[in-house]
Parts: C-alpha cells; structure tokens; sequence
C-alpha cells in the first residue's frame, strides 16, 4: 500500500528511511509548538489554544503536502508571519487578534486561489533579487530581537541611556537565557540533531532548581482550538480599518510565498528532485499545502503556515517521498497530547531558539550588491525600519518605494518589472489612506 500510493522505489527509499526522516525533521521544528503559543500570547490568545491549532493546522498541512504533491517537506506556523501577527498588528496596531485571524483567513483564500490559477510565481518573480535577500535577513534580525527581549537581556529604557554590561544579564530570566543560549550554540557546533528543540528543553531543565520553570499542570486531553473567530465586521468598522486589513493581507500573502518558494527551492536541492529545466515535480500542488494549512490555521487559530527550512534536514536524512510529512503530521497530532509539558517552558527556554533561528536566516544578506546603490539602499531601508520600527510591513513597504525610487532616478528602467509598479502603487495608495484618515 505504502509502495503504491508514495512510489518508494521509483524514489530510490525504502520506509524505514522515510519514518526517520520524518522524524528528523519534526524533532528539528518541534521547537513551533512551544515558541508560537508564546509569541501569539503576546495578542491575548491562550497558550492552550494556539498550541492545539498549531499541531493540528502543521498535521493538515503536512499530510497535503504528503498525499498530495509526495513530497518529504513539512510545514507548520511560520517564525517571522507569528511576530508579525502578535508585535506589529496586535501590539503595534491596536488591533485583536480576531481582526489578525481574519487576515490569515483572507489571505490563506486568496492563497488557494492564486496557486490554482499560476499568479504566485508571476508576483514572486517580479520582486528584486535582493530585496527578497533583505526580507529574509530583516525578519531573521527582527525574530532575534523579539528573543533578546523575551530573555530580558534588552528592556525598553525611556531616557535612551545605554549600558554595554549589564549585572542582571547574570541572574534570574536573563542569566537562564544567556547559559540556554550558550548550550544551544555548543549543540549546533557538534551538529546535534534537533539542537533546537534539544536546548530549549535542556534550558528548561535548568530553569527548574532556579524556580523559573514552573509546571503548567493541566489535562494531557488535547485543549480544543479556536474555531472560525474572526472579526469582519471590526474591519468595515472604519475606512483606516479596512485600509490597514488590506495592506496586512498582502503583507502575509507576500512574506509567505517568499517563505515557501524559496524553501522549496531550497530543499529540493538538497534532494535532488529539481528537473533540467529547473522546474520542482508538484510544485504547484507542494504550494497548495500551504495555501490549505494557513486557511485551516486561520480557522483554528493560528498565525500562517508555512514550510520549514528544517525540512531540510530530514532530506539530509534521505527522505524523497511524501511518507516524511505524512510522518511529521502524525507526530504532531501525537503532541497534542504533551500540552502541559510544552506549556511549562518558560520565556527565557525559548528565547535562544529565536536567536538562534534569526542567524539561521541572516545568511542571504551577502547576495545583495553593496556597490550598487540603487540596489543596496532599498535592502538597507527594508532591513533597518523592520527591526528598528518593529514592523516587518513597513520594512517591505519602504523597501519596495525606495527601489523604485531609485531605479527610476539611476535611469535603471529595465530593472523595474510592471507587476513591482503595481505592488508600490498598492504602497503608495495605502500612505495616501493612513495620511488622509489623519487629516
């Protein structure tokens, strides 16, 4: 059965292989279960609550992704798309996080629809090189500041003193953060599988004798998640509020296909699946599984879904069929009940993994071309305000304004596609609405 429906053979694998590598890559991006619970708590939902809806919205994706396209990649909540959901729309915006699950709800239908008819290639293709290198590299810097503040090594100081060493680093939440960080690094260094997962839990261990780590308690019955609690008649409330849905909805949608594709691209590499003319054999319905996963994620309750470049590592593996995400899905249905034990890891556990996963996405910063400024200031700018301004679609709103900005002003016409012109007009429409409001 397993032969017929996955073609392992075809596939040069065998189930052995395919069950651990499956379990490779769910022990490498378990970490989800307990970090996105935390960072969406910051929105007011429950822990218990997003838990539940992130197994469940990460199993349905999975198993998309499996019997669907028969691919060894494995999706859940996206790192990034979740801080963007809690710290720029819920804390930065003022609004609830029934308004955000609308625009997860919204976009994950427009997902769907824009994979059946080809439009998230045209849309992907048609942003720069390196502002798509910037992207990354700004939410990879802006997740590790989010972690820095979760481990209290940084604190909001309203006289803008600074202090290079700080004794609080060394005591309490901040210290535990500091040895899980140093443990976590030791992991990574001897390319221990799963390190992530592995230092948050031993980070928590450590937290125990200090009275950080302090047991949830709870049934070990899986919680129910949230179902259907959106917010539309929020959204037609005002015409800012409509406004700033739109320009959310597209900043999902776009981050996302960003994510998806180019871990796709990633990940087939490594697995040798790509065909001569470049092309990923079900790429159409792989882009699917993600479109599907953050509709049932909205509907649960929980931020987007996306796929992980911790797939990667069950590829290494030698996973090549989709049994490695049906593998990953029946693991996280597994956890769902372990929901106290994931609860009772502290702040100061997971803030190293997110650290850590912001340099995890740094690397692409060194494909941008420095030396031309009409690309660099752009990726500069899209970098700089995300973090700095704690807003990942301000960052991608600058970014893309600037770079046609200055592509006009160096006469670099060819650079500019028409799709990009649409995409800063959508930009420009929505500064004349916030700058209109306020008048």
């Amino acid at each position: 059965m397993l032969e017929k429906l996955f073609h392992l053979k075809e596939n040069g694998t065998n189930v052995r292989t395919e069950l651990l590598a499956g379990l490779t890559s769910f022990t490498a991006m378990a970490y989800i279960l307990a970090v996105n619970p935390g960072i969406l708590s910051a929105s007011g939902m429950e822990f218990g609550k997003v838990f539940a809806a992130t197994a469940l919205a990460s199993a349905i994706a999975c198993l998309v992704m499996g019997l669907v396209a028969n691919l060894p990649f494995c999706l859940s909540a996206g790192m990034g798309l979740n801080a963007f959901f809690a710290y720029t729309v819920c804390v930065g915006m003022g609004y609830s996080w029934k308004w955000a699950l609308s625009a997860i709800f919204v976009e994950g239908v427009i997902f769907v629809l824009m994979t059946f008819f080809n439009i998230r290639e045209a849309m992907v293709n048609s942003i720069p090189t390196s502002l798509k290198h910037a992207i990354g590299a700004g939410i990879g810097l802006f997740i590790a500041y989010i972690g820095l503040k979760n481990a209290g090594l940084i604190i909001a100081d309203p006289q803008g003193t600074i202090t290079s060493l700080s004794p609080e680093w060394f005591k309490g939440t901040a210290g535990l953060a500091m040895c899980g960080l140093l443990v976590t690094g030791i992991l990574l260094n001897y390319k221990v599988k799963g390190s992530l997962l592995l230092g948050i839990l031993l980070t928590t261990i450590l937290g125990i004798p200090i009275g950080i780590t302090q047991y949830a308690g709870g049934s070990y019955l899986p919680t129910s998640p949230y179902f259907c609690d959106f917010a539309f008649t929020e959204i037609f409330s005002s015409g800012k509020s409509l406004s700033d849905f739109c320009v959310v909805v597209f900043t999902f949608l776009f981050i996302d296909m960003f994510d998806t594709v180019g871990t796709l691209i990633a990940c087939a590499g490594k697995s040798g699946i790509i065909q001569e003319d470049g092309s990923i054999p079900n790429c159409k319905q792989a882009l699917l599984a993600d479109a599907v996963g953050t509709t049932a994620g909205a509907m649960l309750g929980t931020s987007t879904v996306t796929t992980f470049v911790e797939s990667a590592l069950g590829v290494a593996e030698g996973g090549r069929t989709g049994l490695t995400a049906v593998t990953a899905a029946a693991l996280f249905l597994a956890a769902l009940f372990l929901g106290p034990l994931f609860g009772s890891i502290p702040g100061a556990a997971t803030a190293p993994a997110l650290i850590i996963v912001g340099l995890m996405m740094i690397p692409p910063i060194a494909k941008i071309d420095f030396e031309d400024y009409s690309e660099s200031i752009p990726a500069f700018l899209t970098i700089i305000f995300m973090i700095c301004a704690s807003s990942v679609s301000d960052g991608i709103m600058f970014g893309v304004m600037f770079y046609v900005f200055n592509k006009l002003a160096a006469r670099k016409f060819s650079d500019i596609k028409p799709t990009l012109l649409v995409i800063a007009a959508l930009f420009f429409v929505k500064i004349g609405l916030s700058v209109f409001s306020v008048l």
